[in-house]
């Protein structure tokens, strides 16, 4: 196996997107299931049924949308409507769900789905009040992340902030996806995790901070502005549905794990919301660690695994090309 260090940034990009469907399928059999009953029986290999009563190897909604949101941009580089059309097909007509069903979606993104379906413009539906800073945007941002990565940090952020929009539109929502695109834009450099992080945190004061309608949310981050997450012990790390719980949940996964299995698995046996932190852990980890490091029966497992390898592998071949 590759050290991280002499990694191609192909091989991070795929990382970063089977290890987040690997993360949100390991997560789908225990969510909504506390840490310590999680912790009794941890997830230790791909489990069917458990909470969704599904098989082995199905993603959820986080998948779903993040493989949506991957279409759109090799189709239309990048396009807000057409990225919200594609959610609303999802939900409605089952595109790129694992088995022909949706079996799992947030009330904010439903609203937000909602909204567009009425003939509301997609950056304009997503909720933008503070009770609408759920995870749903955090955990289908990384095709965009990875997709902007090389751009300069006022056009990356903005594409994040307006992708975010479409379901989650409240400044926290939308600087939460920010960070995590300044942090995997460090791992995609090659930077080791706790320097990725550092070095992100430093990006995003000089980005949010001057300007008073951000800087006004950071009290929010305030864990993770702070620098010590690494050193929190695992009982002050929550794992909600929460934007900044996911967040910072899966970053501390991240920064006290040396493996990607040991990363993912951590956050999934967090319990709470385990399919999204999986997800967002698991892109972390697989563009620190790259795509050989993802056990390969992991990816075996996952279902249309065939069609989803021929999207990730167009999708890295453009970014290839953009770059």
């Amino acid at each position: 196996m590759n050290s991280p260090a002499a990694l191609t940034k192909r091989e991070r990009i795929l990382g970063g997107l089977w290890g987040s469907l690997v993360g949100d399928a390991l997560g789908v059999p225990v969510e909504f299931k506390d840490r310590a009953r999680v912790q009794a029986d941890p997830v230790k290999e791909m489990r069917g049924f458990g909470s969704h009563k599904q098989p082995a190897g199905t993603w959820s909604d986080d998948s779903s949308l993040l493989l949506c949101s991957t279409d759109s941009l090799l189709h239309h580089d990048f396009d807000t409507e057409d990225m919200g059309k594609r959610f609303v097909r999802w939900y409605h007509e089952e595109l790129w769900t694992p088995h022909g069903k949706v079996f799992d979606i947030g009330a904010t993104t439903s609203r937000a789905l909602a909204r567009i379906t009425s003939g509301v413009r997609a950056e304009l539906a997503g909720g933008d009040d503070q009770f609408s800073n759920g995870n749903g945007s955090l955990m289908r941002i990384i095709p965009v992340t990875l997709r902007f990565a090389n751009s300069p940090t006022k056009l990356m952020l903005d594409r994040v902030h307006r992708a975010s929009a479409i379901t989650h539109r409240h400044p926290r929502s939308q600087m939460a996806c920010g960070l995590f695109t300044l942090v995997t834009r460090e791992l995609l450099n090659g930077s080791d995790a706790s320097d990725a992080f550092v070095n992100a945190l430093s990006d995003f004061r000089s980005f949010y901070e001057p300007d008073p309608w951000w800087a006004a949310e950071f009290d929010y981050f305030q864990l993770l502005l702070s620098g010590d997450l690494a050193r929190c012990p695992e009982s002050e790390i929550d794992s909600g549905g929460y934007v900044l719980h996911t967040l910072a949940a899966s970053l501390w996964c991240l920064l006290t794990t040396g493996s990607f299995q040991e990363c993912v698995l951590n956050a999934v046996n967090l319990g709470g919301d385990t399919d999204t932190t999986g997800c967002v852990a698991g892109g972390l980890a697989g563009v620190h660690y790259g795509l050989t490091a993802i056990p390969e029966q992991w990816i075996q497992a996952l279902a249309r695994r065939a069609e989803v390898e021929t999207l990730f592998n167009d999708f890295s071949q453009l970014i290839e090309t953009k770059s």
